[in-house]
């Protein structure tokens, strides 16, 4: 792909500086030359922009002008740029909190009152998005703008946020997953049985406050998929001090319980409601200002949910969900299983087969899955086929290192059959391409 950093001219607008670079988007602050006014500007990097890179472009537009609330960076445009968009946002002197808390490196600057007043901003805006049933998907600091001195803070990008009351994520590679690894709730991997709703945001406010807390993220793996094991299994470090070398200072119980409640593997087990959030947050910041200190107290006395949620714990399974657990755990040990499932549509049989999401992150293993439907009676292997067609897809998002080893296995596996397998599932031959054709 192309860049269009270098040499940038926008017709209309002088560019002052340039604030971010991003693997998909590049920000800078611009003075408009009809009325002398700064705005951010937000354009792709790539000359030639996906449509998926289009849509969430216009998406972020979108939502953010519905909502036109001043905890919210409003856009003041979307306009053609090039062969994508160019999006005008206003220009407050906010810098991300991912600038603000990189002094963290050298220990604590930032005091617990100023983390608990960020803090209760932020618990405002999702109470906001709350309220407007908007789920936005990628709380980080990357995407919290705070203004040095006031200390305002804004949220921005909402590429791939989502106006659904629920969401239903797919399994995917970790390397193509939406949203930020680091940061992304455990359902919104797609390795938890589980919807996505405005719940997950608070997952991710969760792992945002740690690191403006602590400095640190809760968890640092080099692997993507480990990552994603941690989200759903591992419990973060106990919050006890931060701070580093002579500069540390005691963590208050209630601060790390509110982090750890906000961060809890399951999205019924967290807080219901920001509002209860933004509660507790209000009694330690009073008790702050007041006492100097934080003493104990119970959380969550005023997290009352208002709406109707059913929980999506399996019942009544466990005896099968045992069964595919052990099967599972045999082939890790080297045998070779097949489990078939059968039942009347809509009695669960999908819902059985996801509970082992867990345990094949834990093994670094590949989920996939087929399903024969009454549609596709007249289609031999259909669910064979549909499944493996799925993990060829998740092969090729992985690195170009394990392509190679995969393009190995297959070539000793298939032989000279590998035209016949490619005439049913054609993206084999988008890993395999010339060694199978030179094999055939």
């Amino acid at each position: 792909m192309t860049n269009i950093v270098n040499n940038l001219f926008i017709p209309g607008y002088q560019i002052v500086e340039q604030l971010y670079t991003g693997s998909r988007t590049v920000v800078y602050r611009a003075m408009r030359n009809s009325d002398s006014v700064r705005v951010v500007i937000k354009i792709l990097s790539a000359e030639y922009p996906t449509f998926s890179e289009l849509l969430q472009f216009r998406n972020q537009y979108t939502i953010a002008k519905n909502l036109n609330i001043p905890s919210i960076v409003y856009p003041l445009g979307l306009e053609t740029y090039r062969n994508g968009y160019m999006l005008l946002m206003e220009d407050f002197g906010g810098i991300s909190l991912r600038e603000y808390i990189k002094s963290l490196e050298t220990g604590y600057v930032v005091s617990l009152e100023e983390c608990l007043t960020i803090a209760l901003q932020l618990a405002e805006i999702l109470q906001v998005l709350e309220e407007n049933r908007v789920i936005h998907k990628d709380i980080k600091p990357a995407n919290i703008l705070i203004h040095p001195e006031s200390k305002q803070v804004k949220l921005i990008d909402f590429s791939i946020s989502s106006l659904l009351p629920k969401e239903t994520q797919e399994i995917k590679s970790p390397n193509i997953l939406e949203g930020t690894l680091a940061y992304i709730s455990p359902e919104q991997t797609g390795r938890m049985n589980r919807g996505v709703d405005y719940r997950s945001d608070f997952y991710s406010l969760g792992v945002t406050l740690y690191e403006l807390l602590t400095g640190s993220l809760p968890f640092i793996c080099d692997n993507a998929m480990e990552l994603v094991h941690c989200h759903i299994a591992k419990q973060p470090p106990n919050l006890r001090e931060r701070g580093k070398g002579g500069k540390k200072e005691m963590i208050p119980s209630v601060i790390a319980n509110i982090l750890m409640k906000l961060m809890a593997k399951n999205a019924e087990d967290r807080y219901q409601s920001a509002l209860g959030f933004k509660h507790d947050l209000q009694t330690c910041l009073y008790q702050l200002k007041e006492t100097g200190q934080i003493s104990h107290f119970e959380i969550c006395q005023r997290d009352i949910c208002d709406k109707f949620i059913i929980t999506e714990k399996l019942y009544g399974r466990e005896n099968e969900v045992q069964l595919l657990l052990n099967a599972f755990e045999r082939v890790v040990r080297g045998s070779s299983e097949l489990m078939l499932i059968a039942g009347l549509s809509g009695i669960g049989k999908t819902a059985v087969v996801n509970e082992v999401h867990k345990p094949i992150v834990k093994q670094n293993g590949y989920f996939i899955k087929g399903k024969y439907d009454q549609f596709n009676r007249n289609i031999p292997f259909s669910a064979f086929v549909q499944a493996f067609r799925d993990l060829m897809g998740q092969l090729l998002t992985e690195s170009d290192a394990q392509i190679q080893e995969w393009k190995r296995k297959i070539l000793e596996s298939v032989g000279g059959n590998g035209r016949v397998i490619t005439e049913v599932i054609p993206e084999l031959e988008r890993i395999s391409r010339y060694q199978l054709q030179a094999s055939i």
